[in-house]
């Protein structure tokens, strides 16, 4: 009986963390890029300088920051649409979620020689990884997913013909 009820839940929930990573798989390079481009910057070229000198457990607080702060921004957001501004609500979310991922790939990038001397760590990270690569294989094999690549070729052939004629 509780495996009936599970199983629904389960698929939901592998569902929405598809997305979440999705997103992030979508934006974490281009936008690691853009803050690497806005860290070239002199005050920013010394402060990640500091960064990638950090030891282990310093790295892993400055790595998690980012996270602890837009937790202010994210309660404003559900109070905006608490207070019927559903959709400023929703764009802070938005907004607070790329920066967000923008930052942290950054952060990611300068602390990860860092954490990795953490064994514990890596242990986590490779099972990360492995958890993630699965997650979306199995996205990527769904026929939503199949479908939407095929319209998504469809499309830019379209447009590459109408563009070349």
């Amino acid at each position: 009986m509780l495996k009936l009820l599970f199983t629904p839940l389960r698929w939901l929930f592998r569902v929405v963390l598809a997305v979440v990573i999705l997103f992030e798989e979508w934006g974490w390079e281009p936008l690691q890029r853009a803050m690497a481009a806005v860290g070239r910057l002199p005050v920013l070229r010394q402060l990640e300088a500091v960064v990638r000198r950090l030891p282990p457990y310093a790295a892993l607080v400055v790595f998690f920051l980012p996270g602890l702060l837009l937790l202010p921004i994210k309660l404003l957001a559900l109070w905006l649409m608490g207070i019927g501004r559903p959709g400023l609500g929703l764009a802070v979310i938005v907004l607070a979620k790329v920066l967000g991922t923008a930052v942290v790939a950054r952060i990611f990038a300068l602390t990860h020689p860092a954490l990795m001397t953490l064994p514990w760590f890596a242990r986590l990270y490779a099972r990360w990884t492995v958890w993630k690569q699965g997650l979306l294989a199995w996205i990527r094999a769904s026929a939503a997913w199949r479908t939407a690549r095929a319209i998504k070729l469809r499309v830019r052939r379209v447009l590459r013909r109408t563009r070349s004629a």
